[in-house]
């Protein structure tokens, strides 16, 4: 009973060569021949993966013959062709076992050579019946058809393993970001105890130099808590659950954005920011998210911005649209580092002591995809200039 695992996955890639059907009917048409088959050909099995049966030579697709009572076994050894037009006129194969024992008097096989330089097996034909396939246009139909079948079994071996290796990457990437979002939130807590042991000094003493640390240590621990979000943020998204939003219209907009200012000219406190707001409409938006947004494009604005400019932020609603620009003066993005922009870990063209995750625009354009809105950047040698665009309803 066949029950060989490889040799049945042989069976099936064969059955899975579209023209493997087409290439029997052809060779039994052009040679005249009952029978024709594709063998899987071992060092202990005949098995035959695909076949016409006009002779009734009684086997199907699967079935076996005792590998020493066949010509394959010998092909196997030598990898060569066997071209008999008339056993019994052939001065090698009249008295041969294997034409004695199945009755055939024509007969031809192919070796099937993988690129590897593996032999796979045969393709053959057998008639009981003499028959003129002895001439270079069979021969060579023949091993045009060995080669286009062993070319489609290392194709699908390639796709196979590509899809193993994929496969594989995947299970390694999920298990990354899997350990990424269970460390982000186990920070949280050694975290929040820094933060509020930083929040409790400063409420005991009024040394300056103690308060000045308190101060380091609480604007540190808030950086960290944005770099954990962000991770986590991305772990989220990247696992398949995407940025959850937690939509509301009754949202305020403006005292979101300017708490967002504050924060940021406490963390820049020699640096000028310009606002402009002009918000008539509600907004149906996830004010946390959009504050998380707003944060990350500003942050970024501020570090890589000239310090000696002023960074300008924009917003207002108009035409079913709320519309946030952020804006500084500097350097121009270079047009490699724009094609990678929005794009995780990339940090465009970094300064040596500009450190980070890479993350916060990554997550800021999935917060604005969230909201069906974009962010679109223009960036030349005067200004850089982030909008984000998302629908008030």
């Amino acid at each position: 009973m066949l029950n060989e695992p490889n040799i049945l996955a042989d069976i099936e890639a064969i059955n899975r060569i579209p023209s493997v059907v087409n290439i029997l009917k052809v060779i039994c048409s052009t040679t005249g021949m009952g029978f024709a088959a594709v063998a899987r050909v071992t060092d202990n099995k005949w098995v035959a993966c695909s076949l016409i049966d006009n002779i009734n030579f009684g086997l199907k697709p699967g079935g076996e013959l005792l590998l020493q009572t066949t010509i394959c076994d010998e092909i196997r050894q030598h990898h060569k062709p066997v071209i008999i037009d008339h056993v019994a006129e052939d001065e090698y194969f009249a008295n041969h076992h294997t034409p004695l024992m199945y009755g055939f008097q024509s007969y031809i096989s192919i070796p099937i050579m993988l690129k590897s330089g593996e032999f796979f097996g045969t393709l053959c034909a057998i008639d009981p019946k003499p028959a003129v396939i002895n001439t270079p246009e069979i021969i060579g139909m023949f091993n045009l058809f060995a080669e286009l079948i062993a070319f489609h079994l290392d194709a699908m071996d390639k796709v196979i393993l590509s899809e193993k290796k994929l496969l594989e990457e995947r299970h390694i990437a999920e298990f990354r970001e899997y350990f990424i979002a269970v460390l982000g939130h186990d920070l949280r807590n050694p975290l929040n105890a820094t933060l509020n042991s930083a929040q409790l000094l400063k409420r005991l003493t009024e040394d300056e130099r103690i308060l000045k640390l308190s101060d380091i240590i609480q604007k540190s621990s808030l950086r960290i808590n944005g770099l954990i979000e962000n991770m986590l943020d991305f772990a989220s998204g990247r696992l398949g659950e995407g940025i959850k939003l937690y939509k509301s219209e009754e949202e305020s907009i403006s005292t979101i954005l300017s708490e967002i200012v504050a924060e940021q000219q406490t963390n820049w406190p020699t640096r000028e920011i310009l606002v402009d707001f002009d918000i008539s409409e509600s907004i149906n938006c996830d004010g946390k998210r959009i504050a998380q947004l707003f944060s990350n494009i500003l942050g970024n604005a501020l570090s890589y911005g000239n310090p000696d400019e002023p960074v300008l932020v924009n917003a207002e609603t108009r035409d079913g649209e709320f519309h946030l620009s952020i804006i500084n003066k500097g350097e121009q993005i270079s047009d490699v580092a724009m094609e990678r922009l929005f794009q995780p870990f990339s940090r465009g063209d970094v300064k040596p002591n500009q450190k980070g995750l890479g993350l916060g625009l990554f997550i800021a354009s999935e917060i604005a995809r969230a909201h069906n809105g974009k962010i679109d950047v223009t960036s030349t040698k005067e200004q850089t200039s982030f909008t984000l665009k998302i629908p008030i309803q």
